[in-house]
């Protein structure tokens, strides 16, 4: 399964970006973003419940990042605003069967390239 990252960019700092991950031909109980900035670790950013909707979000994005899914078209978004320098990083789209609160790649069976994020400040 390839999963289809797009949308990333240079985008100023308090400005907005809109990611999108396609999953051609295949439904996964749950989507999601994950991150990694130079010089650390992947971090999880977001997830969603594909059949109910119910959405995860890191503490570092809740009320600026907006995850939602687009049933017919296999894809999920995830809708940046007020995006700050710290938000630099190349973005993963990942794809798989269950969240988890304790380490949220652990359902995670597909992943996407990623897209690369850079906010100037």
């Amino acid at each position: 399964v390839q999963l289809q990252a797009s949308g990333g960019g240079l985008v100023q700092a308090g400005g907005s970006l809109r990611l999108s991950c396609a999953a051609p031909g295949r439904t996964f109980s749950t989507m999601g973003w994950f991150r990694q900035a130079p010089g650390k670790e992947r971090e999880f950013v977001s997830a969603i419940n594909w059949s109910g909707g119910l959405t995860y979000y890191a503490e570092s994005v809740k009320g600026r990042f907006t995850i939602s899914r687009e049933i017919g078209k296999n894809t999920v978004y995830l809708q940046m605003n007020s995006l700050d320098p710290e938000d630099t990083a190349v973005y993963y789209c990942a794809a798989g069967s269950y969240y988890s609160k304790i380490s949220p790649s652990r359902g995670m069976y597909y992943w996407g390239e990623g897209t690369q994020v850079t906010v100037s400040s």
